[in-house]
């Protein structure tokens, strides 16, 4: 094989990383776009054992594979454990599961930088020095960081804030060790200096992230995907890869763009998403609100209520992913729409766990496309909306965000169902949403609670709906 057709075939799998990108950004064409960018990863990877070098003459020579049995038998492995991962693992834990890959994708990259700068030794120039430094540095942070978000969604740990004494200050010192190391490696070219740099920045992307709270940790993982985006970038100058380096910039580019739009859904800053916890006042601790009353009703009682609606707005949350309701919700939306009835779904940008997690939940159960409404979309008719049916989301249309400065939320832009004529809350019980917060919607005269799961729930609606 050429140089020249070598290099064709890595520009063909850069274009159908672009081609995925494009077709990720519509759910219509989101499974053809997921499907080129799985065809362009399988061409980059094949295309790597046909790799030649061109020679000063014009003429192009095949280099020797080593270690080809230790390659193999790591691809057999990653299969082994990428595969059934990605088959069985359930929609409510897919962000998890994003997490976990973006953070093996970052400390790959980092041991990749690594492994490159020994084998160069005193030869590295500057220029390779420095990006070995940076993809040691952002993929470390990449992988710790990940490692706390993971923590974080799966609730091993606390999902609120952890902050503690001087926090700020021990993260400003670490990464101010971060940079002075680097600096003394560039400088003294040491292995030494190297693996000091990769533990304080494992360290850094702990501290970066425990402060963040659990209802912004989605931003987060965008944020270090856009990292790990980056060190592939990075890698791929230091190995001299055309081919990484393309696909490392579009998902940086990507990733960084996605990051901007969900703070710009939250409402609030990236720097007061990161680090809004050192500065946020504490919240007074109410009062009695378990013994609140509330009013609830039974699948009969909604059945009537949605019986006589003429507009029904459905609101799908994480709660929706748990019970696996998707499927029963459509066809509680297709018999209110064999009555005459309008019907559409509400979709928040960060409802769920990710972004697009609710659109491609629904897209499981063949909800039509137009029938899906963005925020902006659907806020304006919630005045016109006989009924709401929130079915496991709390923080996305908890008004506290427009209410309650200094809660976890404020600021937020949130699903205005408060503005709805009657109001229906699917929950298994009162505990709080993602953010820990209570609903002030819950208490609402015109909020009526239907608890337990929401899949049983919606089905015993459906059966009531259809004897009426």
């Amino acid at each position: 094989m050429s140089h020249t057709l070598y290099s064709l075939i890595g520009l063909a799998a850069g274009i159908c990383f672009i081609l995925a990108l494009k077709g990720l950004s519509t759910p219509k064409t989101a499974r053809r776009g997921n499907m080129i960018g799985a065809i362009g990863a399988t061409i980059a990877t094949l295309v790597v054992f046909l790799y030649v070098s061109p020679n000063q003459d014009g003429t192009s020579h095949s280099l020797p594979l080593h270690n080809l049995g230790w390659i193999l038998g790591a691809i057999a492995v990653g299969m082994a454990v990428g595969v059934p991962a990605a088959r069985k693992v359930q929609m409510t834990q897919m962000p998890q599961l994003v997490a976990l890959f973006n953070g093996v994708g970052g400390g790959a990259a980092a041991l990749v930088a690594i492994v490159e700068y020994l084998h160069l030794g005193s030869s590295a120039t500057t220029a390779e020095v420095i990006a070995t430094v940076f993809t040691v540095v952002v993929g470390c942070v990449s992988f710790s960081g990940s490692i706390i978000t993971f923590l974080k969604l799966q609730e091993l740990m606390t999902t609120r804030p952890v902050i503690f004494p001087g926090g700020r200050f021990v993260i400003a010192g670490t990464l101010a060790a971060v940079l002075g190391t680097s600096v003394w490696v560039v400088s003294a070219l040491g292995t030494q200096p190297l693996m000091i740099l990769a533990g304080l920045s494992l360290l850094f992307g702990v501290l970066f992230v425990l402060p963040v709270g659990g209802a912004d940790v989605p931003i987060v993982i965008s944020l270090l995907n856009a990292f790990t985006g980056l060190t592939v970038a990075a890698s791929g100058y230091v190995l001299d890869s055309t081919l990484l380096i393309i696909a490392g910039t579009l998902v940086g580019a990507s990733g960084t763009i996605l990051t901007r739009l969900m703070a710009e859904a939250m409402g609030r800053s990236l720097f007061g998403t990161l680090f809004g916890a050192f500065t946020a006042k504490p919240q007074e601790a109410s009062s009695g609100e378990e013994n609140r009353p509330v009013r609830s009703g039974s699948p009969d009682d909604v059945a009537i209520l949605l019986n006589y609606a003429r507009r029904v707005v459905i609101v799908p949350g994480f709660g929706l992913a748990v019970a696996q309701a998707q499927h029963t919700v459509r066809e509680l939306a297709d018999l209110l729409l064999s009555k005459g009835i309008d019907v559409a779904y509400g979709i928040h940008p960060v409802a769920g766990r990710m972004p697009g997690h609710m659109n491609v939940l629904l897209a499981e159960a063949n909800v039509p496309y137009e029938q899906l409404l963005e925020m902006d979309e659907v806020n304006p008719t919630f005045g016109q909306t006989d009924v709401a049916i929130v079915i496991g989301a709390n923080d996305v249309v908890n008004p506290a965000a427009q209410t309650s400065p200094g809660c976890p939320i404020y600021g937020m832009p949130i699903l205005e169902v408060s503005n709805a004529a009657n109001i229906i809350f699917l929950k298994r019980s009162m505990r709080p949403g993602f953010a820990g917060i209570e609903n002030e919607l819950l208490f609402d005269p015109k909020t009526m609670l239907l608890f337990g799961d929401a899949k049983a729930s919606l089905t015993k609606v459906v059966s009531a709906l259809k004897a009426l």
